[in-house]
């Protein structure tokens, strides 16, 4: 097992579940707070990458953690299967046309790292091919850098039993029955697969923007994380109202 993906995908046993949860919904708060600067000033903007697999989280992440901000300067785009017409342009055409504009927070629901995943799982395309993908997309997300864009990119680890428990949960709960896909069960027979990519994703593409690994078995450790992580970089911007002209 890697260094990424060796680590646990439990939250440490310090932590205590209620109290965690108190923390949380105070780093809501703080982070409805900073949004609002960031709207203002309107000097850089934010992207947030959740990527994970099957049952990972990202949709819950979505619902907590940005439960408080103005919907007015957020937006989430979940990145499916590409269309004729994404197929007819360069992969990342319809990635940069949803980039955040500044003041702007733009949270992708997968990502463009899909388009390394799924043809080097499913051998869809020559590995020579691929492989020029991860410099695309470090170009691609200096160029964005560069722009003002500031970039989070969390992998919700989670572990196989938890994610067979969430399968069966959507089997099971009618609130999530409507989450079910037979292709996630076959899907999930390429775990390992999926992991050795992403160890190659990891080790390729974080030099000057790192990977943030999220343990995300508990979704209340999962929430915790992730909020203080945004809270925590963007309150060392020191952002400021602008004062009226």
């Amino acid at each position: 097992m890697s260094k990424y993906l060796s680590i646990s995908t439990k939250a440490p046993e310090e932590l205590i579940k209620e109290k965690t949860k108190e923390k949380t919904a105070d780093l809501i708060l703080k982070l409805r707070d900073l949004q609002a600067v960031l709207y203002a000033e309107s000097k850089r903007s934010v992207l947030i990458i959740l990527q994970g697999i099957d049952a990972s989280g990202k949709d819950g992440t979505v619902k907590h953690v940005f439960s408080g901000v103005n919907p007015m300067g957020c937006n989430v785009h979940s990145f499916k299967a590409p269309t004729i017409e994404d197929s007819s342009h360069d992969f990342l055409w319809r990635v940069h046309s949803n980039t955040p504009a500044k003041g702007m927070i733009e949270i992708f629901n997968r990502s463009h790292y899909e388009d390394i995943l799924v043809p080097t799982v499913h051998k869809l395309m020559p590995k020579e091919k691929i492989n020029k993908r991860y410099d695309y997309i470090n170009s691609f997300e200096h160029l964005l850098k560069d722009s003002g864009t500031i970039i989070f990119k969390f992998y919700l680890h989670i572990s196989k039993e938890e994610q067979a428990e969430r399968f069966e949960e959507r089997l099971t709960n009618p609130e999530k029955e409507w989450k079910y896909q037979a292709g996630d069960l076959a899907e999930s027979k390429n775990w390992d697969a999926y992991m050795e990519v992403y160890e190659e994703i990891f080790e390729k593409c974080s030099p000057s923007i790192p990977w943030t690994i999220v343990p995300a078995d508990q979704n209340w450790h999962r929430n915790y994380f992730i909020a203080k992580t945004l809270v925590d970089t963007l309150k060392a911007l020191d952002m400021q109202y602008p004062k009226a002209d």
